[in-house]
């Protein structure tokens, strides 16, 4: 694990924000076992071969997970947002996500990076 990712994610001012961020950090390391992470663009990246595969972005009210290369995932309506080969999902104080879902989802998208 990366210590910039590390401290990016201690770094976050609302404790709800920082458990959902460690734990879709370990997510993607579960999913991906080799995926390599920086931060980026201010927010932590993950790759695999050098290909994005998944970002983490916390904002005032949700915390952000897109994962890259989503286009052949079957989504339902209404939970992801943003063009077929992206897809992110917005995290909120008060949700309960399927976190087994989301890895889920990530290992199938990035399969072929």
């Amino acid at each position: 694990m990366n210590a910039e990712v590390t401290e990016f994610i201690e770094q976050i001012t609302v404790p709800w924000q920082v458990q959902v961020a460690s734990k879709l950090r370990e997510l993607v390391h579960e999913s991906i076992p080799e995926v390599q992470e920086r931060v980026q663009y201010k927010k932590p990246h993950f790759l695999k071969n050098g290909k994005y595969a998944a970002v983490i972005s916390p904002s005032k009210s949700a915390v952000s997970f897109t994962i890259f290369n989503a286009t052949g995932l079957e989504l339902p309506d209404g939970i992801f947002e943003g063009p077929a080969e992206r897809k992110t999902i917005k995290i909120k104080e008060k949700d309960t996500p399927d976190y087994e879902w989301l890895a889920g989802l990530l290992t199938q998208a990035s399969a072929e990076l």
